[in-house]
């Protein structure tokens, strides 16, 4: 009897090969929805959640801190958190000069670097019910901040604006930008935030 060959573009792959393909695809699209996760996040906050209801300060040069004190003073009813940012006996008076209660403020001196700035507080600001944030720090380190908070904030739906704090500093360079999405990503896939291998 006679068997009609199948032309070779229409043959299945071996099983081997197609298991292959199917991880492959599977890797893929595992990593356009890690990549994706944040930002579609952030969208939806931002449309849920219009205003802020609360101010992160990413601290260590008072500059920042007194942009942080000015933005409180004219939002009398948000909290601030400042991230590993001056100590005490230098952070208080520049509220105090404004006249920001001191019980709006938290000092959390969690945070070793700029990936840890969020990882260490974002669980508190859900507990806290925050879904929108002020995100105030220095002009040069905007986008690097940004591109984090995208990553961090976004997965856990908390939307921010961002409130620059000018400064004479050049624009930080787009590897420590892309080094810190990468470091976010692993952060939200492993809960690893790699802060003891960068340290800055």
């Amino acid at each position: 009897m006679f068997v009609p060959s199948i032309p070779r573009g229409l043959r299945r792959p071996p099983l081997g090969q197609r298991r292959q393909r199917f991880c492959w695809y599977l890797l893929a699209s595992s990593l356009c929805l890690l990549l994706l996760y944040g930002p579609l996040n952030l969208a939806i906050a931002h449309l849920l959640w219009p205003q802020p209801d609360g101010i992160l300060v990413l601290g260590g040069q008072p500059h920042r801190e007194a942009v942080a004190a000015r933005l409180a003073r004219s939002q009398t009813d948000l909290h601030v958190w400042s991230s590993s940012g001056l100590g005490p006996e230098q952070a208080y008076p520049i509220f105090d000069a404004l006249g920001v209660g001191r019980e709006r403020i938290t000092l959390d001196y969690q945070a070793v670097d700029t990936v840890t700035n969020f990882t260490t507080l974002v669980k508190t600001f859900n507990q806290y019910r925050v879904h929108h944030l002020y995100l105030v720090t220095s002009d040069y380190h905007m986008p690097r901040a940004r591109a984090i908070a995208t990553v961090i904030l976004g997965s856990h739906r908390i939307a921010f604006t961002p409130v620059a704090a000018a400064s004479s500093r050049p624009a930080e360079s787009p590897f420590r930008v892309g080094r810190d999405m990468v470091r976010s990503w692993i952060w939200l896939a492993t809960g690893w935030s790699g802060a003891a291998a960068h340290n800055v």
